[in-house]
């Protein structure tokens, strides 16, 4: 029962800023990529205001 619920919560779960960050620079296709990911994360791309 317990486990049941504990992977509905995990499913429903909002992810943070910081692993949204991360999934967003680990899908940078090559060093360019990555760096201008970089760039647009420290301009505030997923900055809540």
């Amino acid at each position: 029962m317990f486990s049941q619920l504990k992977k509905i919560t995990r499913a429903l779960r909002v992810p943070t800023q910081e692993e949204r960050e991360l999934a967003y620079l680990n899908n940078s296709v090559d060093r360019i990529d990555l760096e201008y990911r970089q760039r647009q994360i420290d301009r505030g791309l997923f900055r809540n205001y």
